[in-house]
């Protein structure tokens, strides 16, 4: 099983975000869960990548041929993809993978993660989806989404499509166990 990693590549972020990547990637081996990820040999991107590595796990990077340019592709992946784009990047991300976990991460992680819910949203899958909430992260973010329930711009079983994880453990054991759960269309 594939599972992808959305996850900052920033290099300045505190500590314990590399210390939750190490601890991630440690668990996706000892699961024998292989890793999809954004490619880049910076930030937690590169922490997650390494940990998968040095435990001989299999690593998948998917990177925009732009930022291949730049030099920012890690070497030493099982296999490294080059797209186009993007968009292009995203979608091979999502076909590769069979469970996606959202780490912190900035704009570019937000919109990714808010892209496979949105596919989750409108069924074109049922994977797995968790955002590990390291150091209470995620806590504005679920307060936006609990506003947009109230005001009727999704509906409450929009909860069911994502699990919030406390920590590495408890998301790898939501992956384990996931069973699809059936939510109805998302117009109300």
């Amino acid at each position: 099983m594939n599972i992808c990693v959305f996850c900052s590549s920033s290099d300045a972020v505190d500590k314990k975000y590399f210390v939750a990547a190490r601890r991630l990637g440690k668990e996706m081996v000892k699961n024998s869960y292989s890793l999809v990820y954004g490619g880049a040999n910076r930030g937690l991107m590169r922490e997650i990548a390494d940990s998968v590595l040095e435990g001989s796990g299999s690593v998948i990077g998917v990177i925009p041929k732009a930022l291949h340019d730049y030099g920012i592709s890690k070497n030493g992946l099982n296999e490294l993809i080059i797209t186009d784009n993007m968009r292009n990047r995203k979608s091979v991300m999502e076909k590769r993978s069979d469970a996606f976990i959202f780490m912190p991460g900035g704009i570019g992680t937000l919109e990714e993660a808010m892209e496979i819910l949105t596919l989750r949203q409108l069924h074109y899958h049922e994977k797995p989806l968790v955002f590990l909430n390291t150091g209470g992260f995620y806590n504005k973010l679920m307060s936006v989404f609990r506003l947009m329930v109230k005001e009727k711009f999704m509906k409450k079983e929009f909860y069911k499509m994502f699990y919030i994880a406390r920590d590495e453990k408890s998301a790898i054991r939501y992956i384990k166990n996931y069973k699809p759960v059936k939510t109805g269309g998302k117009w109300f």
